[in-house]
């Protein structure tokens, strides 16, 4: 036994932690999420199922945990994204001021009010996200071109701000709204690589340091952020990254779209009834 697990127990965690930060590391490259979509939901069900932490205690210190591990892997898609010649850097210094005061708002409210409803948000807003951009995979943009600079920055807010709260970084949101705004799909992939960027950093930071560290949370937790979890996933999805890059830039925008809204369809239906029924 070693930190309350069998030997046995310890080696399927390490083996679903390495897969979590291959399977992240890859969507990160390929579709611009950022892994949130990945991490979020493993890290609940791990700590909930091999940890036995509360279900209201796991989902924030998910959520905390997954825009640490997060870090490093935007770094990585941000970086061959740019390279690529896929980012907007003009949007991002543009919306960077609404972001950061996003991930403030996000990151005290899932601190302070975080429980099992956070699950039910994460299903429910990845499942309607899912179903909108993979029925609409060929469908013309809902507009020409992106808002006035004003409204451009309340969509960054409002990106960030929900984002943090659900750990997912902010590609999540990014891709489908720049994709309504006429934003060509890999302009849009590689420009939320940037975006969660912005959430991922300070978002990690206020959730560490904004509480205390509740009690039932897993070994190595500091607020609410585990900084085992993240030691074990990061590396492989810093290699994973470079791998999606290269793969989505030989895949078609609608092929591209269809393969980011099956796994999200996926992992939100299993989110959403762990939130409600578990």
């Amino acid at each position: 036994m070693f930190l309350g697990l069998s030997y046995a127990e310890i080696g399927i965690t390490l083996g679903v932690l390495l897969l979590c930060g291959l399977g992240a590391g890859f969507l990160a490259g390929l579709l611009g999420v950022g892994g949130g979509i990945v991490f979020v939901p493993c890290f609940y069900f791990i700590y909930t199922l091999f940890f036995h932490v509360p279900a209201e205690v796991a989902i924030v210190v998910a959520t905390g945990t997954s825009l640490l591990c997060m870090i490093p892997t935007s770094i990585s898609a941000a970086m061959y994204q740019y390279r690529a010649g896929n980012s907007d850097i003009a949007l991002i210094k543009r919306w960077s001021v609404a972001m950061l005061a996003g991930v403030a708002v996000g990151a005290v409210i899932s601190s302070l009010y975080g429980g099992k409803w956070l699950a039910v948000m994460f299903g429910s807003v990845m499942l309607v996200n899912s179903a909108n951009t993979l029925l609409r995979a060929k469908a013309k943009p809902a507009y020409s071109s992106l808002p006035q600079p004003f409204y451009q920055r309340i969509i960054g807010f409002c990106i960030a701000c929900f984002s943090v709260m659900l750990g997912i970084g902010g590609g999540t949101l990014t891709v489908p709204v720049l994709n309504a705004c006429s934003v060509p799909p890999h302009k849009s992939v590689g420009t939320s690589s940037a975006v969660s960027l912005f959430v991922c950093v300070p978002g990690a930071i206020i959730m560490m340091l904004s509480s205390a560290t509740e009690a039932g949370s897993p070994v190595g937790t500091f607020g609410h952020v585990n900084v085992l979890t993240a030691l074990c996933v990061v590396p492989i999805s810093i290699l994973a990254a470079p791998m999606g890059v290269n793969i989505g830039k030989k895949i078609r925008p609608v092929t591209l779209k269809r393969i980011f809204a099956v796994a999200l369809f996926i992992i939100s239906l299993r989110m959403l009834y762990s939130g409600l029924f578990d």
